[in-house]
C-alpha cells in the first residue's frame, strides 16, 4: 500500500519530512515557519565530537528536535521511536505503514542508493519521509528533499541506513510519526513571539561555564581558528577548515542557508503578527547569512591555495568574530521587540 502524498522540495530535510507528515494530516505549514516554531536555529562548535576525524560544528539542534518541538507547540499527538533490534524497527515500520500513516526516518545518508555518489558520505542525520511499501517487489516508496520527485528503496537497504554506521552518532533506527492533530490550531501569533524569544535566549545566553554553544560558541571557534596553523601545523589546519567549510555549505543546511530560512521564517511571521519589525529583522539576518557563505568562500580559497587569495587564518578568526558580533546584536535588538509584545 502507498499512501497519496506529493512530493515537495525542501531547504532542510528535517524540515521537509515534517512539512510531508503535517501535510498528510490537513496542516500546511511553510518550510521556514516550521523552522522557527521549532527553534531550529543555534550554534554549536565540538572539537571533541568528531565526523570523519575532524571536529563538528553545527547550526542546529540535534536531529529529532524540531519534530517534538513543533508537535509539542501545535498540540500534535506524536511518537518518536528508537530500538537495539533491527528486526522489531522494521516490524515497527511496517506496522504504522499498514495503519495508513506516514513515517519520519533518520536515516545514514552514506547507504543511499538513489543518491550519486559524490553526494554520499557517512552523516547520521538526514530524514527522509516513508509512504509506503510493496510487499511483493520489497521495496518502501520514499520522500527524500533530496531528490525531484518520489523514489524506492529495497528492504534490505531501508534496514541499512536506519542502522548505518560511520557518522558521528550512532542511529538506532529513529523514526518518528504523528498519531492524532487537534480539531483547530491555535493562535499561531504567540507561539511564533515566545519561539522567537526562546531563541533569542539559546543564542544570547547558553548555561554557564560552557564556552561552545550559541554566540559564545562562535567567539569560540574565532580564537580556535586563530590557533590551527600554530597548535596542529598547515596540513590538518586546512583540513579543519575543509570540514568546517562542509559543515557550512553541505552538511544540513549549513551556517549561511539557516540564516536565510530563518530571514523568511521572519518576513512570515510578519505578516501573521502584524508586526512589521520583524521584516527589518529579516533583512539583517539575511545580511549576516551572506557573511557566512563570504566566510566559505574565503575558506575554501584558503583550502585550495588559489593564488589569488593570501588571506590568513588570523584573518578568518576575525571574520567569524565579526560575524559572532553582528549576531550578538541582532539577537539582542529581536529580544527586545519580542518582549515589548509578550
Amino acid at each position: 500500500m502507498e499512501l497519496s502524498l506529493e512530493h515537495r522540495g525542501a531547504a532542510h530535510c528535517e524540515n521537509g519530512t515534517i512539512s510531508a507528515l503535517m501535510r498528510f494530516h490537513g496542516i500546511d505549514l511553510s518550510e521556514p515557519m516550521i523552522f522557527g516554531l521549532s527553534r531550529g536555529l543555534y550554534f554549536t562548535h565540538l572539537p571533541f565530537v568528531k565526523l570523519g576525524g575532524l571536529p563538528v560544528t553545527s547550526f542546529r539542534y540535534l536531529p529529532g528536535v524540531f519534530f517534538t518541538r513543533i508537535t509539542k507547540t501545535l498540540g500534535i499527538e506524536a511518537k518518536m521511536r528508537r530500538f537495539l533490534s533491527r528486526r522489531r524497527a522494521m516490524e515497527k515500520l511496517d506496522s504504522i505503514l499498514e495503519e495508513g500513516k506516514p513515517v519520519g526516518c533518520v536515516v545514514g545518508m552514506y547507504y543511499l542508493p538513489y543518491l550519486p555518489k559524490e553526494y554520499r558520505f557517512h552523516f547520521n542525520g538526514h530524514n527522509i519521509c516513508v509512504i509506503g511499501k510493496d510487499e511483493t517487489l520489497r521495496q518502501y516508496a520514499v520522500l527524500d528533499s533530496n531528490t525531484t520527485q518520489k523514489v524506492y528503496l529495497g528492504a534490505r537497504d531501508m534496514e541499512r541506513v536506519r542502522f548505518a554506521k560511520g557518522g558521528a552518532y550512532p542511529l538506532f533506527g529513529q523514526m518518528y510519526w504523528i498519531e492524532k492533530v487537534p480539531g483547530k490550531m491555535p493562535d499561531f501569533k504567540p507561539l511564533i513571539l515566545r519561539a522567537i524569544r526562546k531563541t533569542c535566549r539559546a543564542m544570547l545566553c547558553p548555561p554557564p561555564l560552557v564556552h561552545n554553544l550559541g554566540i559564545k560558541g562562535m567567539y569560540f571557534l574565532s580564537r580556535r581558528i586563530r590557533l590551527w596553523e600554530k597548535k596542529m601545523g598547515t596540513h590538518k589546519a586546512l583540513m579543519n577548515l575543509a570540514q568546517l567549510v562542509r559543515m557550512l555549505e553541505e552538511i544540513g543546511t549549513g551556517g549561511a542557508g539557516f540564516r536565510f530560512l530563518y530571514g523568511a521564517f521572519l518576513q512570515e511571521a510578519s505578516i501573521v503578527t502584524g508586526i512589521s519589525e520583524l521584516q527589518d529583522f529579516s533583512v539583517r539576518i539575511t545580511g549576516i547569512g551572506d557573511m557566512w557563505r563570504n566566510f566559505s568562500l574565503q575558506s575554501s580559497r584558503k583550502f585550495k591555495k588559489r593564488a589569488s587569495s593570501d588571506i590568513t587564518f588570523e584573518r578568518l578568526g576575525d571574520m567569524v568574530k565579526d560575524i559572532a558580533d553582528a549576531e550578538k546584536m541582532f539577537f539582542t535588538d529581536l529580544y527586545k521587540v519580542v518582549e515589548r509584545y509578550l
